[in-house]
């Protein structure tokens, strides 16, 4: 009888522990996409990207930072001409890894999707750090 028990316990045990790792699986797999996605739609498709930064249409701007104040960073574009990008603590920054404000700097490069503004400046809801 007590062997009986202890079957039915190691069985329960193995059960909780497999469903477990099934869990904590598919929240990394949702993870993973979510953070595939996040990185696809920062980059965007790379075709077409020097027309659309030179024309900065859809508010899309890649670049060099060459200044950076406690609301903006201005951007030097390939095509020689620069955009001031507004951002918030609400603009999702990344790079390959979660990045801050603080790693918005002076000679990084980086691509931004927002808004544009109508004095051709663009408000940031997302910059990538390449």
């Amino acid at each position: 009888m007590k062997k009986n028990i202890l079957i039915i316990i190691a069985v329960i045990v193995l059960g909780i522990a497999a469903g477990g790792s099934f869990y904590g699986g598919m929240a990394y797999a949702k993870n993973q996409r979510a953070n595939a996605r996040n990185f696809q739609q920062g980059t965007g498709n790379m075709q077409g990207f020097q027309n659309r930064q030179q024309s900065g249409a859809g508010g899309f701007t890649a670049g060099e930072i060459i200044s950076k104040d406690e609301q903006s960073i201005t951007v030097k574009m390939q095509n020689s001409g620069s955009k001031i990008i507004f951002y918030s603590s609400s603009s999702k920054i990344s790079k390959l890894a979660e990045a801050s404000l603080e790693d918005l700097a002076i000679g990084k490069n980086v691509s931004v999707t927002g808004t544009q503004n109508q004095d051709g400046s663009v408000t940031a809801q997302f910059i990538q750090i390449r």
